[in-house]
Parts: structure tokens; C-alpha cells; sequence
């Protein structure tokens, strides 16, 4: 068989959600059996966005093999089987810096380096590269038709159709907005965008069309007519609820068979989607309500802890319960006290960060809920914000800090390894991807895991300062999860508590839907039994 090749681009606005169309295009194919892979091109100049302001850029996902990348990443993993690594996230900064370094070692032997084709190329390259095991690549592209910094990308598109014209699919999703005043649906920005792409050389053959209203008959056939795709590809995109319900939502207007009759594939068997259906009614039929805090310094964006909130999705799914989650600024805590924020919550997630900016405020949530007993669970920085808390306040250790928040702390509970110190490139001291974890037997963990050993994925600096092991574990600290070959902690618990577990790793990024996370399962389903 040979390889297929489908791009998706965005037109309008940004945010139309590209990346949870591929990861659900990509979940339709595998359905009926066929192996995929998706890639994520990115127009921004950063090498990558692991430096990037998480209230600029969102969430970084890493991936098992230690890449920083784009949160979308994380929608692939979540929805479909494919194998996510490195090689499925390229920026514009990577792919000039390639080639950047190929003509300084001679590569391009004294010829004139231009985009058209040297950077193309490389685009191109980077789509084959992924290819080789799977049978259909999908590629998105970022930003939005019309912006400068995304042009090489269309153009390598526009290229690969040329070169592969039977084997290649333009998919566009668009935005068809409903204009109150006059009680309508507006296609003519849709019809602007598809022409922007003509303009480039791209002839889209599916239209997907995002809309807060459904599209009428007249009203697709005049898209049709008017972008120069045939009416039973202008695929209706309608608002929802839920993302886990976008692949039965294309499927109900068989998007997967159209994809395959474009491309010249069977469809090898009936859509496989039971799971997808059971997803969605647990959602919309859960038992129960639990209202979850996020408690830390991102949450005024949704997009900084967006595996976070999926994740708590996914726990609340393997317990039947909807989870809402309630938002707490770790700064606002540092003003106003925790007991004016808090609320009717009856559990308390802390995801990650950077820097010291809130750290006090976290350290504040920390005390409040182990001493109110409620459910907590700490992640990266959650769980380094719980060892100083239980430092100060427990082991007496008033001074206790983070060196990232005090390097002349007296008590440096957590600090960077030796070896870390001498690095000094942003990102070179940071643990990232997948490391195993060696669990302790009668623990939380252990219990939730079912296992001895598990793999978590990392992306951190500072690490527990073990000269501090032993007054811990004597004050009722339990080190749950090491990893062992350098004997560093990964998890901690509290033994006197319904639910007190942090983890020095990122379980939120290895969640699925139909394969919810262990310990947010258990997480989840302790604090549906617990009132506050």
C-alpha cells in the first residue's frame, strides 16, 4: 500500500480547534484499521516551546522520548493509538535551524539556501520521515491562512500534491459564524479563507465547518458551489460540550468513508467506536457530581493545565462521576487567604510551574487541606510545594524552601542535583520523558498502580534533597515511588490522611479517556466519597 498524506489547515481565526479535528480524523481511520501517525507543524520561530510563557503559548506536552511540544500533541495521544515522539512536532525554528546548520557544514555545497526549496524540502522531509511504519500521516498545520510565518508550510503542502496528486488530502476547517442581528449563518468568511488557499495553489477537497448552528442544505450547497468542493464535504462542525463526541459527530456524516474514498482506500471494516459511544454517555449519564480545585499559578488560562483538566475528565470517567473543576489562583491565595477562595470543593489537584511567582500561595493550599483532611494530589511543583509545607510545618524546619524560590535557604529541602549545577543553556538541567518508577508495596501508589514498576514522563529541574529522608519518613512521610537508578523520590504520601499523594513526574500526560490514569482514577474516586 502506498503511503497517504492529509493536511489540515485552519482559516478565520485561530482556535477552531485543528488539533482536536486531526486527533479525531486520525481516531475515524483507525477505526477501520488502518495504522496512523500525526504531525504538528508549528510556524513560530522558537526551536521549541518548552521556554515559552505558559500564558502565551499554553500547556507543554512531552512526549515518552523527552521532546517539549505543542499541547495539541497531547490531543493525538488521547485519542488515538499512535506512537508520539520528537518527530511529530517541528517548528519554523527547528526546520531553519537544520537547515541553517546543513549549509554551515558544507551540506548544500556553496549553492544559494532559499525557502523555495532547501526549507520545503525539509518540510517535506520531516512528513516522510514519520511515515515509514505507519500508513497514513496527518499533518497540521498551525496559525491560521493568510499569516506569513506559515506560508513554507502550505507551500511544501501544495508541493507533495503535485508530487503525490492521488495520495495526498487537503482538509480546511473553517468558521461559519452566526450573526445575531441578522438571525443568520455568515458563509462568506469561509468562502474568503478557501480562497486565500486557491490563491496559494491548495484546492481543499473537504471543508470542515465550525458553527454554533447547524448548516441547512441551502447552506452548504452554496459553500459547496462557491469553494469548489462537492456539498457532501462541507462537513458540519457543530459546537459541543464534550471533544470526546467529535469522532461520532463526523462519523454520523461519514467523514471517515469520504476521507477514504478521496484517497482511494477501503474502508476495511465497519468504524469500530463502541468505546467512543460508551465515553460519551458515561459523561452525559454520570452518578454523581465532584467538584475538583486547581489550585496554581496558570489557571487563568485554560490552556496551561489543559492535561490536567482532561486527565480529572478521565478519573471522573473510570468512577461514573462528572467532574467540575473550580479554579484557584495560588497568587490571589498569597493576598487573600485560602479560606475566602476555597469553597465547596472535595478534593484539591496541584498541577506544575516555573519560577517563584505564587509558590507561597501553594505552599499556603498545602497546610490547608492536610490539616482539613481533604483529598489532595500534587503534581512536579505540587509535590515540591508539599515537601516544603510538611518540612516547615511538621518537621520543623521553618526556613525549608526550594533553591529555585531561595538558593541561600538554610534548609534546602529542594534543590538541583550537583551534576545539574554546572549546566547553564534554559532547558539543559531539566529530567524529561519517560524514567521508571519503582513503587513501595502497602502504599497508595502501589494500590493504584497495581504493579511494582511503572514509566512516567518528567519535565522538571529540582529534586528532593534526600539528606532530608530520614527526618521525614520519621516525622510520617512516606516515599512511595523511587527511581532507582539514582535513587531519586518520585512519589510521596501521608499515611494519617484519606488522600495525600504528589508525584515529581507528570501522570496527567499519559491519560486516556478509554485508559483513565491510575492514580487520578483513585484520586477521583476518594474524593467523590469525601463532603466538605
Amino acid at each position: 500500500m502506498r503511503k497517504k498524506f492529509i493536511f489540515i489547515t485552519g482559516g478565520v481565526v485561530s482556535s477552531l480547534g485543528k488539533g482536536i479535528a486531526s486527533a479525531s480524523i486520525g481516531t475515524l481511520l483507525e477505526s477501520h484499521g488502518y495504522k496512523i501517525t500525526i504531525l504538528k507543524f508549528d510556524p513560530y520561530l522558537n526551536v521549541d516551546p518548552g521556554t515559552m510563557n505558559p500564558f502565551q503559548h499554553g500547556e507543554v506536552f512531552v512526549t515518552e522520548d523527552g521532546a517539549e511540544t505543542d499541547l495539541d500533541l497531547g490531543h493525538y495521544e488521547r485519542f488515538t493509538n499512535a506512537h508520539i515522539t520528537k518527530k511529530n512536532n517541528a517548528t519554523s525554528g527547528q526546520i531553519y535551524n537544520a537547515v541553517l546548520m546543513r549549509e554551515r557544514e558544507g551540506g548544500y555545497l556553496g549553492k544559494t539556501v532559499q525557502v523555495v526549496p532547501h526549507i520545503t524540502d525539509e518540510i517535506k522531509k520531516r512528513i516522510v520521515d514519520v511515515s515509514h511504519s505507519v500508513d497514513i500521516v496527518i499533518s497540521e498545520i498551525g496559525g491560521t491562512v493568510g499569516d506569513i510565518e506559515s506560508l513554507p508550510f502550505l507551500e511544501a503542502a501544495r508541493q507533495m500534491h503535485i508530487q503525490k496528486e492521488k495520495d495526498v488530502l487537503h482538509i480546511h476547517l473553517t468558521l461559519v459564524p452566526y450573526i445575531k442581528a441578522a438571525d443568520e449563518l455568515k458563509t462568506k468568511p469561509t468562502q474568503h479563507s478557501v480562497g486565500r488557499l486557491r490563491e496559494i495553489g491548495i484546492q481543499p477537497e473537504i471543508l470542515l465547518c465550525r458553527t454554533e448552528r447547524p448548516l441547512t442544505d441551502d447552506i452548504k450547497e452554496k459553500i459547496a458551489l462557491f469553494c469548489n468542493v462537492k456539498k457532501e464535504a462541507v462537513i458540519e462542525a457543530l459546537d459541543t460540550d464534550l471533544i470526546y463526541e467529535i469522532p461520532l459527530i463526523f462519523s454520523r456524516q461519514n467523514l471517515d468513508r469520504i476521507i477514504l474514498g478521496y484517497l482511494g482506500l477501503k474502508a476495511e471494516k465497519d468504524n469500530e467506536l463502541t468505546k467512543w459511544k460508551k465515553i460519551v454517555y458515561t459523561l452525559r449519564n454520570p452518578d454523581k457530581e465532584v467538584v475538583i480545585g486547581v489550585a496554581g499559578k496558570y489557571v487563568k488560562l485554560q490552556d496551561s493545565y489543559k492535561s490536567i483538566y482532561e486527565a480529572l475528565i478521565h478519573g471522573g470517567i473510570a468512577n461514573k462521576v462528572r467532574v467540575i473543576y473550580k479554579k484557584i489562583d495560588t497568587e490571589l491565595v498569597e493576598k487573600e487567604g485560602i479560606d475566602k477562595i476555597i469553597g465547596n470543593i472535595s478534593g484539591i489537584i496541584m498541577p506544575g510551574g516555573f519560577g517563584i511567582r505564587g509558590v507561597e500561595g501553594m505552599i499556603g493550599v498545602v497546610k490547608y487541606v492536610r490539616e482539613n483532611n481533604i483529598p489532595f494530589f500534587g503534581i512536579c511543583l505540587g509535590m515540591q510545594c508539599s515537601v516544603v509545607e510538611f518540612a516547615r510545618n511538621v518537621c520543623g524546619l521553618k526556613e525549608a524552601a526550594s533553591t529555585e524560590c531561595n538558593p541561600e535557604t538554610a534548609h534546602p529541602v529542594i534543590c538541583l542535583l550537583p551534576r545539574q549545577e554546572e549546566v547553564k543553556m534554559m532547558g539543559g538541567t531539566m529530567r524529561l520523558g519517560g524514567y521508571p518508577c519503582r513503587l513501595k508495596k502497602g502504599t497508595i501508589a502501589y494500590a493504584a498502580y497495581r504493579k511494582s514498576v511503572v514509566y512516567e514522563r518528567h519535565r522538571h529541574r529540582y529534586e528532593f534533597n534526600n539528606k532530608y529522608r530520614e527526618i521525614f519518613e520519621k516525622k510520617g512521610m512516606v516515599f512511595s515511588g523511587i527511581y532507582p537508578d539514582e535513587n531519586l523520590v518520585e512519589i510521596i504520601e501521608l499515611t494519617n490522611h484519606p488522600f495525600f499523594v504528589a508525584t515529581q513526574f507528570h501522570p496527567e500526560f499519559k491519560s486516556k479517556p478509554f485508559a483513565p490514569h491510575p492514580l487520578f482514577s483513585a484520586f477521583i474516586s476518594v474524593s467523590s466519597k469525601s463532603i466538605f
